[in-house]
């Protein structure tokens, strides 16, 4: 889960973008970085309603969620920049979208190589309650599309299954909802835990580039500033 250790190119960088975001900026993606995580990850497989996609994002950002993975078999992912309120600005989103292929295997497959255990949410495999659920590893939650849900393939290959308690008719809440709720019961775990959640100094310096880049008006100028200054 580790970015690579760019070293003094990324201290350049940085020290070259800090020039033009204000220091009140700076201060805010200083103080949100020490509570971002990639402990834990959302993915979501083909989520194709718009303002359920952008109020998931809403909710990564909200929770200090760091990555989301988006899995397109099916479904174009789009988001609502209305619902968001650029929340999807800052984070990182993986997209797993070639055609002729299961995405989902691919997402699977990436996440598990990076450390991640998959958690498949779903009410049909009732393996642990929400109310129960302790991660010791990093986790990455599984979540369907409204009415057809997680695709066999995403439940039976998942090593983990998670429902939450339900009191009422329905069987299931709204996703963006389920997202809320896990990671609102999750992040208390997290926050309350001497799990090692917190972001190592190279993704943070990473990350904090990124943000830099985004904050700033006229990114491709600077960028060809940056470079005519360090080509001399």
């Amino acid at each position: 889960m580790k970015p690579m250790n760019r070293g003094k190119h990324l201290e350049e960088e940085i020290a070259f973008f800090s020039e033009f975001v204000s220091e009140h900026k700076k201060n805010l993606f200083r103080k949100t970085l020490e509570t971002r995580t990639r402990f834990l990850t959302v993915v979501l497989e083909d989520i194709y309603q718009a303002q359920n996609a952008s109020a998931v994002l809403r909710s990564c950002d909200g929770f200090g969620i760091q990555d989301v993975h988006v899995i397109e078999n099916r479904n174009v992912f789009d988001v609502d920049k209305g619902v968001t309120i650029g929340a999807d600005k800052w984070l990182t989103v993986h997209r797993y979208k070639k055609k002729h292929i299961n995405n989902t295997e691919r997402a699977y497959r990436n996440l598990r190589e990076k450390g991640y255990r998959i958690v498949a949410t779903t009410p049909h495999q009732k393996q642990v309650s929400l109310h129960d659920y302790r991660p010791d590893q990093p986790a990455a939650l599984v979540f369907g599309a409204e009415k057809l849900g997680l695709t066999d393939y995403a439940i039976q290959n998942a090593d983990e299954w998670l429902h939450i308690p339900m009191y009422g008719f329905s069987e299931s809440f709204n996703i963006s909802v389920s997202v809320a709720l896990c990671l609102y019961h999750i992040r208390r775990i997290m926050d309350q835990s001497d799990l090692p959640w917190k972001l190592e100094e190279p993704e943070r310096q990473y990350i904090y580039l990124q943000w830099l880049r985004k904050a700033v008006r006229n990114l491709k100028a600077l960028d060809r500033r940056y470079h005519e200054l360090n080509n001399r």
